[in-house]
C-alpha cells in the first residue's frame, strides 16, 4: 500500500524519524482522508485538527533539529471517546458529560502522548460503552466501513473503522466483554486485550463520575494494522503501570513448538457457518505450515456456568452507569471466589497448552440492530433466530478468567465480511498469543483495507 494513511503506525514512525515522511505531510493526508471519507462511516465525532496540524510542524522541526521524543513521534492519532483526554472533550457516549473537557489525560493517552503520538480528534462509542455496535444520541451511528447497513462492533466500534479506514494507524479499546475483540474481528485489524491488570484502566468514562477506579474484568489495549503495531502499543500501554511489562514472559522464539488447541463451536453457543468455515480454514493453514493442532482438548470449564457467572461479574462492574445499586459486597466476595477456582481450572489446562483459537463471536458483522435493548434484540445465525446477548458468550467465557486474547484479521466470509478469532492464552502470556497471531494473520493476508477506503 503507497498510501501513508493506510501504513502500519510502526512504519509511519519510522518514515518520520527517517524523514522519509513529514508529521505535518502525514497529518494533512490523514485529515483530508477524514474529511473526504467520515461522513459514510461516522467514526470521528471530535476533531482538532489546526491545532494537530501546528503540532505536527512542530514535531517536523524537531526531527530536523535531531530531537525524537519516542516511537510514536509526529503520528496522528485518534482516541476512543470513553478514555479522558486533556483538553479535548471526552464524553463516554453519554449525554450526561456532553460538555466535558478533562484537565488530565487517562494514564494510556498520557503513555501515548508522552511517545510523541499527536491526537487529533475522538471516536464514537455506544453510550458508556454498552453494546457491541456503537451508536449514541449525540453522534448517532457508526457504520462498518466493509458494509454501511452493518454494525462494527462495539464498544470500541469507531476506533476500529478508524483504523480500518485510514483515520488512525492505531487506536486505543476498552474491552470488558468484547469490546476490543468484536471490534477488530468485524473491520478486519487487529486488537489484543490484554491480560488483566497490565495496562492501567483509569481515566476510562463508563459512569458520571467514572475515572478514577478500576472496574472488574475491564481492560484496555491496541487495535492496531499489524502484529508488530501490537506489541510495540502494549510495551508502552503497561509501562503505564511498571513493572508489569517486564514480568511479561517473552514469545517463544520457535512457533512450531508451541502446543495449540482448537475451540472453534460448541452446543452452548454454536457458532454460524460463515464463521466457522473462517476458523476451520485457519486452523488446516496453521497445521500446514508446522503448527500442530489439538482440536478435542478443553479445559474442564462447563461453559455456560462461566459465561452466566461472568455476566454478572460485568454487570455489577458496570453497575455504576445504572440506577441500581447492584449486590452487597459478601455476594460479589463469594461469587469472585467460585471465578477463581474457575480461573484455576483454566491455569491447570493451559499447563499442556499454550494457547487456544476460539471465535470471537457467533455470527460475522450484522445488520444495525437499535430497537429494544441487549436482551430483548436477536441475532440470526444457521437460519436460526438467536438472543443478542447471546453474542458475548464466547468473550465473556475468556473475559472474565482474566486471560489474554489477541484477535488478527483473517480475510472475508463468502458475503464478504471480514471475521476474526480471539487466540487466548494463559494469564500473562501476552507476547505469545500476539506472536501466534501474528503467524496466523501472515498465514491468512493480514490487514486489507476496505473497498470504501481506496476510494
Amino acid at each position: 500500500m503507497s498510501d501513508p494513511t493506510l501504513w502500519s503506525t510502526t512504519r509511519q514512525s519510522a518514515a518520520i524519524a527517517g524523514r522519509e515522511l513529514g508529521a505535518r505531510e502525514l497529518t494533512q493526508a490523514v485529515i483530508d482522508r477524514i474529511e473526504r471519507l467520515d461522513g459514510h462511516v461516522n467514526a470521528v465525532i471530535t476533531r482538532d485538527f489546526e491545532a494537530a496540524l501546528e503540532r505536527a510542524t512542530v514535531a517536523d522541526e524537531e526531527i530536523s533539529a535531531g530531537r525524537r521524543r519516542g516511537p510514536l513521534h509526529g503520528v496522528p492519532i485518534t482516541v476512543k471517546d470513553a478514555l479522558q483526554t486533556a483538553g479535548l472533550r471526552s464524553t463516554g457516549g453519554a449525554v450526561e458529560l456532553r460538555d466535558s473537557v478533562p484537565d488530565v489525560d487517562a494514564p494510556v493517552v498520557q503513555a501515548v502522548r508522552e511517545a510523541g503520538a499527536n491526537i487529533i480528534g475522538k471516536t464514537n462509542l455506544p453510550r458508556w460503552s454498552g453494546d457491541i455496535q456503537s451508536f449514541n444520541e449525540m453522534f448517532g451511528t457508526t457504520n462498518n466501513p466493509w458494509d454501511l447497513s452493518r454494525v462494527p462492533g462495539g464498544s470500541s466500534g469507531g476506533a476500529a473503522a478508524a483504523v480500518a479506514m485510514g483515520f488512525t494507524s492505531f487506536e486505543i479499546g476498552t474491552d470488558i466483554g468484547g469490546s476490543i475483540r468484536f471490534p477488530a474481528s468485524f473491520n478486519g485489524i487487529w486488537g489484543h486485550k490484554p491480560s488483566f491488570g497490565v495496562v492501567p484502566s483509569t481515566g476510562y468514562l463508563d459512569h458520571a463520575l467514572g475515572g478514577t477506579t478500576e472496574a472488574d474484568v475491564n481492560v484496555i489495549g491496541p487495535l492496531a494494522r499489524s502484529r508488530d503495531d501490537l506489541e510495540l502499543l502494549l510495551g508502552l500501554l503497561a509501562r503505564a503501570r511498571p513493572p508489569w511489562i517486564a514480568q511479561l514472559p517473552p514469545a517463544p522464539l520457535d512457533l512450531s513448538d508451541l502446543r495449540v488447541a482448537a475451540w472453534l463451536d460448541d452446543d452452548f453457543c454454536r457458532v454460524d457457518s460463515e464463521v466457522l468455515q473462517v476458523t476451520e480454514r485457519v486452523v488446516d493453514a496453521l497445521e500446514a505450515s508446522g503448527v500442530a493442532v489439538d482440536r478435542t482438548s478443553r479445559p474442564d470449564v462447563d461453559f455456560a456456568e462461566a459465561f452466566e457467572l461472568g455476566l454478572w461479574l460485568v454487570g455489577c462492574a458496570i453497575s455504576q452507569a445504572g440506577e441500581d445499586e447492584g449486590p452487597g459486597h459478601r455476594v460479589w466476595l463469594d461469587r469472585h471466589r467460585r471465578r477463581e477456582e474457575i480461573r484455576a481450572a483454566w491455569a491447570a489446562w493451559f499447563e499442556g497448552v499454550d494457547a487456544v483459537i476460539m471465535p470471537v463471536g457467533f455470527v460475522p458483522p450484522f445488520p444495525h440492530s437499535q430497537e429494544g435493548n441487549f436482551y430483548t434484540r436477536t441475532l440470526e445465525a444457521n437460519g436460526e433466530q438467536r438472543g443478542y446477548h447471546e453474542i458475548v458468550r464466547w468473550t465473556i467465557l475468556t473475559g472474565m478468567a482474566y486471560l489474554p486474547a489477541t484477535v488478527p484479521p483473517l480475510g472475508t466470509t463468502d458475503s464478504g465480511l471480514p471475521i476474526g478469532c480471539q487466540i487466548v492464552g494463559p494469564y500473562g502470556s501476552d507476547l505469545t498469543t500476539i506472536a501466534l497471531a501474528g503467524h496466523v494473520g501472515d498465514l491468512m493476508g493480514g490487514y486489507s483495507p476496505p473497498p470504501l477506503a481506496l476510494e
